[in-house]
């Protein structure tokens, strides 16, 4: 844990966050959820806390067992591999690129009067874009063939329901792992993991 304190921190975070929304009130929760959000309304009255704050909340705070385990899987190891610096700086502009991204999309759907208004108020929050930039950049720490096998199967992962449902959030995550595959500049330099030797056990 102390090789990536920027991950716990930030799980910190989420699970306080969690248990706030898992105490309070069902209107207090909505508050919250909806201050926090990064969606079109609050990009445009508070840009700054919509993209900080909307990275450390989530809508479900039964799932915290699930981020948690993920952030070990998938943050941890980045950031021991890449430090903190790198690491803070992939998942940060995985975040805000697909946020913006996405919303664009939204705001040009609504213009088009292909879904409601009202999609510029909805909760828009979580760190799943961080997760899929950390997938992505990961992969450049494996050796071959494990390289192509996690590269196929993340590609898969998120390109499967953007093409499928085709939600905003899709877009968003298909957005955040290809900044995390664009960040392989960063990983230069870096070890890789060795490749296993025919027997080696």
């Amino acid at each position: 844990m102390r090789s990536s304190p920027g991950t716990q921190v930030w799980l910190a975070v989420v699970a306080l966050t969690s248990l706030v929304l898992a105490l309070v009130p069902t209107g207090v929760e909505e508050y919250f959820l909806h201050r926090n959000s990064s969606n079109l309304h609050q990009l445009a009255h508070h840009p700054v806390r919509a993209l900080l704050g909307s990275a450390f909340w989530i809508e479900d705070p039964a799932d915290i067992v699930l981020y948690a385990v993920l952030f070990e899987l998938l943050h941890a190891p980045v950031e021991r591999w890449l430090g903190t610096a790198k690491w803070l700086f992939t998942v940060a502009a995985a975040h805000i690129t697909a946020t913006l991204v996405s919303q664009q999309a939204v705001l040009a759907a609504i213009r088009l009067h292909d879904v409601p208004r009202g999609m510029a108020h909805v909760v828009d929050i979580g760190v799943s874009y961080g997760l899929a930039a950390s997938a992505g950049i990961l992969a450049y720490r494996l050796a071959r063939p494990w390289r192509r096998f996690h590269l196929v199967g993340v590609i898969a992962l998120f390109a499967v329901p953007l093409v499928t449902d085709r939600t905003y959030t899709d877009l968003g995550h298909a957005i955040a792992l290809a900044v995390g595959l664009a960040c392989y500049p960063l990983t230069r330099g870096k070890p890789v993991a060795h490749e296993q030797r025919p027997g080696a056990h």
